[in-house]
């Protein structure tokens, strides 16, 4: 063996236990052992999570051949474990199987080590801050990837002289030849994307929580669903498609506090007189709510410029001394990382389609690679911290690219042993080029123009309005204002 083999396979075996170890730091042996199988299984609960991180981790073209790199790394950094079963198909079954106990302990255990952070971020402000926001992602066009994911079309209700008059617009275009023409026009708009909604803590940059959907599907209903996983002291921020009473009112109930940007969709009241007020009251209380004997919604308004014109930020924290104007505008100001996250992944980590041609698999493709840019992200920020660099600086293409460098069998680096995927991870930082910050000048001539958000319609609230929120204090002593 020549000298250069020999330092080659020094150099990737230094570099197979650096992965263990930073498998071993993100799924602890500890956080398995309440996971119990059948004697003599070929897939082992830790053995399936550390291969399925690696899977999503792996730069390999095809699903597949992922999977066979994820499974050979596997094998070498967890050597004492029983050998990893050979077959795609058996991986993606035992994964189906394990999803939902797998997926929580990884998110609990990256949650814990999120916690832990010792660089002063997991609070801004005295709030536990996280942005939700929703993006689109593209799946492979197969017909079970439609049924799962494309949206459903609603049948519309037509009467006798509506149905007569489409009846002879179809017989129009059959004679016309085409029915072809609209059948290719029709296939070619049902791609199927599926729709995720994100829960980010903006200190770390980090994700939370998440759930997918089809394309069509709600928002806020996701965030919704998702509002119990989150930490004490949450304060959400959010752009103005979560608005709504029901989901205000779900945010306050569930002991969380939010600061959302108000649309022109949006009506808001002064002076109901339901609560103490300042020149900065507002309340929400639609006529549906009003009607069910439910009370309106006491929030505080803040006005802020972006350089264009004016934004309306709406909050349910109502003291300026814990949460002052300038404050707001800066956390709402910071939701906009949640953007750049959505890029990292689609762009940078390569999902803006993914490659499963099932629905089932596309929602394990999606998971786990969630799962597995938390982990490298969270890694290369411990490293940077530690080398005493800045982890608000992580550059997430770095850090993907030490991890995938590492797994890789056939490098072509010739730095030695000493640019081992700890050192790399350090290093992962942002250049210091001094980007555009005002793009406005830039041609975009494909972007479509987008409609203006507007602001909300604030009216001084009606004498009938006045009385119903006065007789509702009445007869609910819970809603009384304080002596």
């Amino acid at each position: 063996m020549s000298h250069q083999d020999r330092k080659s396979k020094e150099h990737m075996v230094v570099n197979h236990r650096a992965l263990g170890q930073a498998v071993n730091g993100m799924l602890p042996a500890k956080a398995f052992r309440g996971l119990r199988v059948r004697k003599g299984a070929t897939w082992g609960p830790r053995m399936l999570a550390a291969v399925a991180v690696l899977w999503a981790w792996s730069k390999a073209e095809g699903l597949k051949e992922r999977f066979q790199e994820a499974r050979k790394v596997g094998k070498k950094i967890f050597r004492w474990l029983p050998d990893p079963g050979t077959t795609y198909n058996g991986f993606m079954k035992q994964l189906q199987k394990w999803h939902v106990e797998l997926q929580l302990l990884c998110t609990g255990e990256l949650r814990t080590l999120m916690k832990q952070d010792p660089f002063g971020r997991w609070q801004i402000a005295g709030f536990v801050v996280i942005a939700g926001d929703g993006s689109r992602i593209e799946l492979p066009r197969t017909r079970a990837n439609e049924a799962a994911y494309s949206p459903k079309r609603k049948k519309k209700r037509l009467d006798k002289k509506a149905k007569a008059k489409a009846k002879r617009k179809r017989e129009k275009a059959r004679r016309k030849t085409k029915r072809q023409s609209q059948e290719s026009i029709s296939k070619k708009a049902n791609s199927p994307q599926m729709w995720l909604t994100l829960f980010w803590h903006v200190g770390t940059g980090l994700p939370w929580a998440w759930r997918t959907g089809p394309s069509d599907s709600s928002e806020r209903q996701h965030l919704t669903e998702m509002l119990p996983e989150l930490p004490e002291n949450t304060l959400i921020t959010a752009d103005a498609g979560f608005m709504g009473y029901e989901f205000w009112s779900a945010v306050m109930a569930a002991g969380h506090n939010f600061v959302i940007r108000a649309g022109a969709n949006v009506r808001l009241l002064k002076k109901l007189g339901f609560s103490r007020e300042y020149d900065n009251t507002v309340y929400l209380w639609p006529d549906s709510a009003a009607k069910k004997g439910m009370p309106p919604l006491t929030l505080r308004i803040v006005w802020v410029h972006n350089g264009k014109h004016p934004l309306c930020l709406i909050t349910s924290v109502l003291s300026k001394q814990r949460l002052s104007d300038r404050q707001i505008a800066e956390i709402y100001k910071a939701r906009w990382g949640v953007e750049l996250f959505f890029r990292t992944f689609k762009q940078t980590f390569h999902r803006h389609k993914l490659r499963s041609h099932t629905p089932q698999h596309a929602k394990l493709e999606a998971d786990w690679s969630l799962v597995a840019l938390w982990a490298v992200c969270l890694l290369a920020q411990r490293e940077i911290g530690e080398s005493d660099g800045d982890p608000r600086r992580l550059s997430p293409a770095g850090a993907i690219k030490a991890i995938q460098q590492t797994m890789s069998q056939h490098r072509n680096r010739p730095d030695g042993p000493n640019e081992t995927l700890w050192r790399m991870l350090g290093h992962a930082l942002q250049d210091d080029y001094q980007r555009i910050s005002d793009k406005t000048a830039r041609a975009y001539p494909r972007k479509t123009k987008r409609q203006r958000t507007g602001v909300p319609k604030i009216t001084t609230a009606l004498k009938s309005q006045v009385t119903a929120a006065r007789q509702l204090r009445k007869t609910r002593p819970e809603f009384r204002l304080p002596a």
